[in-house]
């Protein structure tokens, strides 16, 4: 998983998850690396959530504070069609799981 402030301010690589505050056109490129997408604002006809769907990729928009509560090299679950995002918890107790919700996207 990768937290971006800007398209510039590093590669996404294939398998990455990409999470932003938002995305517009500029962004496009990064997606077709990106398993997810992951933005705080928007929803459905958002930007970022039409691009992903163009591409096939599972979107969650409208978490707050998403590029503060996740850090780059999490591994994260990403259901598009619930609209939710897992932490998963790389310890002994792997079933752990942490679920930020969101609008579906």
């Amino acid at each position: 998983m990768k937290v971006l402030n800007d398209p510039f301010e590093k590669e996404i690589l294939i398998g990455d998850v990409l999470v932003a505050v938002t995305t517009d056109p500029g962004w496009t490129p990064l997606f077709i690396n990106a398993t997810a997408v992951v933005l705080e604002i928007g929803g459905e006809l958002q930007h970022g959530a039409l691009v992903a769907r163009e591409y096939g990729k599972p979107c969650v928009a409208g978490i707050s504070d998403v590029t503060t509560r996740l850090s780059d090299g999490q591994t994260v679950e990403v259901d598009g069609n619930a609209g939710t995002v897992r932490i998963i918890e790389n310890n002994e107790e792997s079933s752990r799981r942490k679920v930020m919700n969101a609008m579906q996207a």
